[in-house]
């Protein structure tokens, strides 16, 4: 704890939560309010097949760079020129969508994809400085600390899209709702810039390789194959099995939240940011005190908990009928979002080797993370289309079950005492 109270620590802390602050924009904007329901209703003429196709191909092509750009980043300690690069990326294709209108269906996949795999791979690199802000006694609640900061700026990002959007039946109504993915860039690439300018690379001697790229791919194999042969990694590869199973349920509530909310209680566009502000703000609170009771009991008795939690909101879903009803299970979902989240990152950097960060959160937020968002979104929206919104939220609670089941089998390190 005396490391948190270093004022020079304490400010690289809040600096690094800033990116969280930043990040949600993007979140909240473009995968859950706001562009989701544009592109599937006026883009895609109500074809929520091809949204769900096209948040799986961007988490599965992240998948699929994250881990070996993780290794690449570790090896030539560039973590903060990948994060960067990354974040440019998806902030330039955000404001791009501005230009997306009603049938110009592969440009806007084209651009959220680029946008979602600068979005989710810089995840990778900003969750890999976490060892190296902290000590490992303090992972729950700093984790929790950017988590809850994520959340305020999805507050406030909503707040100022609350203030732009005119009523719906406006002719300029569609103009203001491209101009919401402008925002959203210009916000998030601000509130980036304190973590880019402040927050050093963690200290170490570049690897020289005459082929980084090709050594990158190379020791992401190799470390793959470890996680299941080796004994020394048994628990985390346990860990990211559970991670990828009940991480599908999360990245599906995300995703399909509001074309829940609009197809089944037929909520209005400011019903539905009025309900994602309330989700919003009860996840800076869960983020704060599930980030707090980590520390005190460890990680994965903080994620069976959530898990639980999990359960019982997908069960409330399921039978909802009244706009309050529905309300009241976003206040629990916004709480068990944070905490998961948040207890997660906690958990996986206990885990992973910290000179291997980079490495081992890009299997955690990419191969198992964003691949396992490739699974849930899509299973969704094709259980939706051909059945009901319901049966498809019913669905999506199996990933919670079978994650609380494989993470039971998952031991934290035994020197880390929990007081």
């Amino acid at each position: 704890m005396r490391l948190l109270k270093s004022p020079h620590t304490q400010l690289r802390i809040f600096n690094w939560t800033l990116f969280d602050f930043a990040n949600t924009a993007f979140s909240v904007v473009v995968v859950t309010v706001i562009y989701s329901r544009y592109f599937t209703n006026q883009v895609a003429g109500g074809q929520r097949w091809l949204w769900g196709l096209a948040v799986s191909i961007s988490m599965l092509l992240t998948a699929i760079l994250s881990p070996p750009l993780g290794a690449v980043a570790d090896s030539t300690h560039q973590r903060k020129l990948y994060l960067i690069l990354f974040t440019v990326a998806s902030v330039v294709c955000t404001s791009l969508l501005y230009f997306v209108q009603e049938g110009m269906i592969l440009l806007g996949m084209i651009l959220f994809i680029i946008a979602n795999i600068g979005f989710e791979g810089g995840i990778v690199f900003y969750d890999a400085f976490l060892p190296t802000i902290t000590s490992r006694t303090s992972y729950g609640r700093v984790s929790g600390y950017g988590f809850a900061m994520g959340y305020l700026g999805a507050l406030a990002v909503l707040l100022i899209i609350y203030l732009l959007l005119p009523p719906s039946l406006d002719p300029g109504y569609l103009f203001h709702i491209r101009i919401s993915f402008v925002v959203a860039a210009l916000f998030f690439l601000v509130f980036s810039l304190p973590l880019f300018l402040t927050v050093m690379e963690p200290r170490g001697i570049p690897c020289k390789v005459s082929s980084p790229f090709s050594n990158g791919f190379r020791q992401a194999k190799q470390t793959f194959v470890a996680l299941f042969t080796d004994k020394q990694f048994t628990h985390l590869g346990r860990f990211l099995a559970a991670f990828f199973t009940y991480n599908n349920g999360i990245s599906t509530v995300i995703v399909f939240a509001s074309l829940f909310a609009a197809d089944t209680l037929h909520l209005s566009d400011i019903d539905i940011i009025v309900f994602f502000t309330v989700v919003q703000t009860s996840a800076i609170f869960g983020s704060l005190f599930f980030g707090i009771l980590t520390d005190k009991i460890g990680p994965k008795s903080t994620i069976s908990i959530t898990l639980i939690l999990w359960m019982g909101i997908i069960a409330g879903a399921y039978f909802v009928q009244t706009v309050p009803w529905f309300y009241t299970i976003g206040l629990a979902a916004g709480i068990a979002m944070g905490s998961s989240q948040s207890a997660s990152r906690s958990l996986m950097a206990l885990l992973a080797p910290k000179e291997r960060g980079a490495e081992f959160f890009g299997f955690y937020n990419g191969l198992c993370g964003k691949a396992s968002a490739t699974i849930g979104p899509l299973v969704y929206g094709f259980v939706a289309d051909f059945t009901t919104e319901r049966t498809a939220i019913a669905v999506v609670g199996i990933f919670f079950l079978l994650g609380f089941v494989i993470l039971q089998r998952v031991k934290e390190p035994e020197s880390i005492k929990f007081v």
